[in-house]
């Protein structure tokens, strides 16, 4: 019987289980970022540093940073070491890292000599801070 591969060398063509656990958590992020005014102001103030501060330990260049016409904070990065797709896809994550709250969903679109993240992070619970949320794209390019 002829399996479709969903990797290289997955043999089976199915997986072990399922992440229903997941989808009252993922459900609770979707209904937020729903909200109208749920995505916070200024993620410049409250985000570029974290970024900032991080990116200085990656052979990385920042070429800008904006809020775009949705409030996304748009951040544009340069890798000035010679091109390693992992090394870069590593690091794109880990600025997402330094910022992440809660809740966090993302999508990454990678070609080669490009990385880009798009996410939504936020808080969802009663706590300290009322539920908001920040929407932010990094974009990591080949120096």
């Amino acid at each position: 019987m002829l399996v479709r591969r969903r990797w290289d060398i997955d043999e089976r063509g199915r997986g072990v289980a399922d992440a229903a656990r997941l989808v009252p958590d993922a459900e609770t992020l979707v209904g937020f970022m729903a909200e109208q005014d749920w995505v916070t102001e200024e993620p410049d103030a409250h985000l570029l540093p974290h970024v900032r501060r991080l990116a200085a330990q990656f052979p990385l260049e920042e070429m800008s940073a904006e809020i775009d016409g949705d409030g996304v904070l748009v951040v544009s990065l340069r890798w000035t070491d010679p091109w390693d797709q992992p090394a870069a896809t590593a690091a794109a994550f880990a600025l997402l890292g330094s910022f992440a709250e809660e809740m966090t969903y993302l999508r990454k679109d990678e070609e080669p000599g490009r990385v880009v993240l798009e996410t939504v992070t936020g808080v969802v619970s009663d706590g300290t801070f009322a539920p908001h949320g920040h929407t932010v794209r990094i974009e990591l390019a080949e120096g």
